[in-house]
């Protein structure tokens, strides 16, 4: 067997898409295909303006700008999450206070947030692990009663949703990736969803350079210049003809990846009956979007060999993240707030089963050699 962690899928119309972008003779950002992806965003979440980026990393950049952050001030966020969450925010000399995740969803734990809250914190940046929703609504009512912004990193968890509502459109402002790994795919992309009409305006400006670029384009300025800090944020034309094409697709491939996500869930409760390994937990208010199906397996060493022997099956299982509390970066720009002990025990134990369109008639030989390896 050769079973990849991860395949990136194409629907068919991809070529045909980036070749009508080459013909419209429109390559660089804000063409046709960027502006369709954009209102696709705005219908599917609601929020108030959706801006395309060259990733997710640059979306949480563009929020780092967009809260006004000064050196010092301090941004809650749990440590069990990419480097970039983190990243973006010591980019603007924010220091990142780390806390502890919850044991079931391994999403940041919301009856932590309030006790690292100090006179310096500005934000709270809930991560949607794997899909599954963090609870915004208590993120939500902290955030109000400390006059704080909520910057969703909602990387994981395109089409995926808290109570009915779409992730990333909960709080002020929320970051999105098409990254090959995830559901709905451009290569390398992202978006950023505004949520507070008030910073769409300058979310364009940062996204442009810190131009008023287009507001000129709208015949709202007679010219444009320079008018805030900003950087190239935005995606060429191709990309987002890329990405267009994953869009029209977007339920029929999150139906099918629902499909192969419920067929592990089920052959692996048995096992976890008898204790052998631990499945993802769903909270019944959160649906979730197939992006990751993972297992707890009892400690790093049988991790290590389960990981090892599936490898020499052909079968490519991956662990996480390292904690961010415990890297060299995170330690130099970040501090801990309280133990992370469910952090660090997770980061040992969990390990990630491939999970792409198109390997269904292999998943009841990769289901049979995981049950053996455990």
């Amino acid at each position: 067997m050769n079973i990849p962690f991860n395949k990136p899928h194409m629907t068919g119309k991809e070529l045909w898409y980036i070749a009508q972008a080459h013909a419209n003779g429109h390559l660089a950002g804000d063409g046709n295909f960027t502006r369709q992806c954009s209102r696709w965003l705005e219908a599917r979440t609601g929020a108030s303006k959706a801006l395309l980026t060259h990733s997710c990393t640059a979306a949480l950049e563009m929020a780092a700008i967009l809260a006004d952050l000064e050196p010092g001030d301090e941004v809650i966020m749990p440590a069990y999450t990419f480097v970039s969450t983190a990243n973006a925010f010591v980019l603007r000399g924010a220091v990142p206070v780390f806390v502890d995740v919850r044991p079931d969803t391994l999403n940041i734990d919301e009856r932590l947030i309030e006790a690292a809250i100090t006179a310096r914190t500005r934000a709270i940046v809930p991560v949607h692990y794997a899909g599954v929703a963090c609870e915004m609504d208590t993120i939500m009512d902290i955030a109000r009663r400390h006059d704080l912004l909520v910057v969703e990193d909602a990387a994981q968890a395109v089409m995926a949703s808290y109570k009915g509502r779409p992730l990333g459109a909960i709080g002020h402002m929320g970051a999105l990736s098409f990254h090959e790994t995830k559901n709905i795919i451009s290569g390398e992309g992202g978006a950023l969803l505004v949520n507070a009409p008030g910073r769409a305006e300058r979310a364009e400006i940062i996204r442009e350079k810190g131009t008023n670029r287009s507001q000129f384009f709208r015949g709202q300025v007679d010219k444009y210049t320079w008018v805030d800090i900003g950087s190239s944020y935005l995606p060429g034309e191709l990309i987002a003809a890329f990405l267009w094409a994953q869009m029209e697709e977007a339920d029929s491939i999150t139906r099918r990846r629902l499909g192969i996500w419920n067929t592990y869930h089920q052959w692996f409760a048995e096992a976890e009956r008898q204790g052998r390994l631990r499945r993802p937990v769903i909270p019944a208010h959160c649906g979730h979007n197939a992006h990751m199906y993972y297992l707890l397996l009892p400690g790093l060493e049988q991790r290590t060999a389960f990981i090892e022997r599936l490898r020499g099956l052909g079968i490519h299982c991956v662990f996480h993240y390292i904690p961010l509390h415990d890297a060299p970066a995170g330690r130099r720009f970040g501090r801990a707030h309280g133990e992370l002990s469910v952090t660090e025990d997770i980061a040992d134990r969990l390990v990630r089963l491939p999970l792409w369109l198109g390997m269904e008639d292999a998943q009841a030989e990769i289901i049979q050699q995981v049950l053996a390896a455990l």
